[in-house]
C-alpha cells in the first residue's frame, strides 16, 4: 500500500494527448492502493464521516458519493472517458442503449413538445416513440434521413429535438450532420445523433455541430458482446437533467458493466480499423456476386452518400446489408447455409453476425412501416467481426451456393 498518497503523481497527465491515449487512461483516479488498472467498486452505498457530512453530500453542498443508482466511481471513470473521446462536457451512462434514448427524451422533453425522428431509426426506437412516448403527450414525426429540406418543412413551432442515426441500421444511410445541425439550431431545437455504428473512433458528431450523442455501449464500446449499457453525452447543462432522471428513475449502468466497457475502450480504434477493413473487402466482393441484387455500404462508390461518408467519417463502419434474389425464402436459405457466422441480431462483436432484419430487429414494425424504411424481405445484414476475411468469404459463399440450388 502507498502510504504517501500523492494523487497528482499517481494519476496520468492527459493534457494535449491523442485519442488512443484518452481511450486507455482518461477518467481514472487512483486511490491509496495505487492500483494500475481501474478499480471495480461493487457497492450500492457509501459511508460518511458524520451526519453533517452525509447531509452535505445528499444536498449537493459537498463532493462525495451518495448512492450507486446515480454515482459510482467505476461508472464515473467510464463516463469521463466517453466524454473525453466524444469531445463532450459530460457523459451519463445508462443500463442500455434504449435506456439512453429514454433518459434523453424524458429529461429534455415534455408533453406538448415535438420531436423529429429519422425514418430509418432502429426498430425498437420506433416502438419506443410509437407505443410509449406518444402516451405521455410527446408529439413526433418521421423524416427521410438525408433530405435536409424535408427536415426544414417538418419543423413546427414546438419542435424541440431532432434525433437521427447516422449511419443508419441496417441500410447505412447518412445525413450531413453539420447541415442538419444548422437546420435544428435555426429552429431552436437540439440535434441528437446516435453514434453507435461509428463510435468516436470514426466520427465526432459534436464537432460537426450536434448537441447530444447517444450510444449503445453494448455494441463496439464493449466489442465482445458481453454486457448491456448505454451513454448520453453532450453539454453539461443538458447532461445534468439526464443525471436527475437517473437519480429518480434508475435506468442505471452496473459498475461491473462499466468496468468491462473501460477494457473495451482501450482497443476501440484498433478494433474499428480491423472491422472496417474486412467490411470493405466483403462489401466489394458481395457486389460482384451472382444472386446479390444490391449491397448497402457507404464505403462503396455505388453508395449515394459515399462522398459524404468520406467527409464526416474516418472510415465506413463494420455493418453492411445486401439484398438477394428470391425474397424472404431465399434470404432465410442464405442465412441457414452459413456455418461460421452467428445468426443473432446483435452487432459490434468480435464474432461476425448475420440476421434477417425484416423478421428480427424490425419484425415488430408493420409491413407498411418496414417498406417505408426500406427494410425488404430479401434484405440480409452482416455485422463484420474480427475473423479472417477469407474465412468469412468462404462462409458467405455457402449462402450464395444455397441461393442457386
Amino acid at each position: 500500500m502507498t502510504t504517501e498518497w500523492d494523487a497528482g503523481r499517481l494519476d496520468s497527465d492527459l493534457s494535449e494527448v491523442g485519442f488512443d491515449t484518452l481511450a486507455v487512461r482518461a477518467g481514472q483516479r487512483r486511490g491509496p492502493e495505487a492500483e494500475h488498472g481501474e478499480a471495480l467498486f461493487l457497492t450500492s452505498s457509501y459511508v460518511f464521516r458524520s451526519a453533517a457530512d452525509a447531509a452535505a453530500c445528499f444536498a449537493g453542498e459537498a463532493k462525495g458519493n451518495v448512492y450507486s443508482r446515480y454515482m459510482n466511481p467505476t461508472v464515473r471513470t467510464f463516463e469521463e472517458r466517453m466524454a473525453a473521446l466524444e469531445s463532450a462536457e459530460q457523459a451519463v451512462a445508462t443500463s442500455s442503449g434504449m435506456a439512453a434514448i429514454l433518459a434523453m427524451v424524458m429529461s429534455l422533453c415534455s408533453a406538448g413538445d415535438h420531436i423529429l425522428v429519422s425514418r430509418s431509426v432502429f426498430g425498437a426506437t420506433v416502438s419506443l416513440f410509437d407505443k410509449y412516448f406518444k402516451r405521455f403527450g410527446v408529439e413526433f414525426d418521421y423524416v427521410e434521413l438525408a433530405d435536409l429540406n424535408a427536415w426544414k418543412s417538418a419543423c413546427k413551432p414546438n419542435t424541440k429535438l431532432f434525433f437521427v442515426e447516422s449511419p443508419s441500421n441496417p441500410l447505412a444511410e447518412l445525413v450531413d450532420i453539420r447541415g442538419l445541425s444548422e437546420v435544428a439550431h435555426a429552429q431552436g431545437a437540439l440535434l441528437a445523433v446516435d453514434n453507435c455504428f461509428c463510435t468516436p473512433a470514426l466520427q465526432k458528431p459534436l464537432e460537426l455541430g450536434a448537441d447530444i450523442i447517444i450510444h449503445s455501449a453494448t455494441k463496439y464500446i464493449d466489442g465482445q458482446g458481453r454486457c448491456l449499457g448505454g451513454v448520453v453525452a453532450g453539454r453539461r447543462e443538458h447532461m445534468q437533467e439526464v443525471v436527475g432522471f437517473l437519480r429518480t428513475a434508475g435506468p442505471t449502468l452496473s459498475p461491473f458493466n462499466a468496468w468491462v466497457f473501460l477494457k473495451g475502450l482501450e482497443t476501440l480504434r484498433l478494433r474499428m480499423q480491423a472491422h472496417c477493413a474486412s467490411a470493405q473487402t466483403l462489401a466489394e466482393w458481395l457486389e460482384q456476386q451472382e444472386g446479390v441484387e444490391h449491397v448497402y455500404y457507404a464505403g462503396l462508390p455505388s453508395h449515394p452518400q459515399h462522398e459524404l461518408a468520406k467527409r464526416q467519417q474516418k472510415a465506413f463502419g463494420a455493418v453492411l446489408s445486401f439484398e438477394v434474389a428470391g425474397g424472404r425464402e431465399a434470404a432465410w436459405r442464405f442465412i441457414d447455409a452459413t456455418r461460421l457466422l452467428s445468426i443473432t441480431a446483435n452487432l459490434g462483436d468480435s464474432k461476425s453476425t448475420i440476421t434477417h432484419p425484416a423478421t428480427t430487429t424490425h419484425g415488430r414494425l408493420t409491413p407498411e412501416t418496414r417498406a417505408t424504411a426500406g427494410i425488404r424481405d430479401n434484405l440480409i445484414r452482416i455485422a463484420v467481426g474480427l475473423e479472417e476475411v477469407e474465412d468469412l468469404q468462404a462462409d458467405l459463399m455457402r449462402g450464395l451456393v444455397a441461393l442457386r440450388a
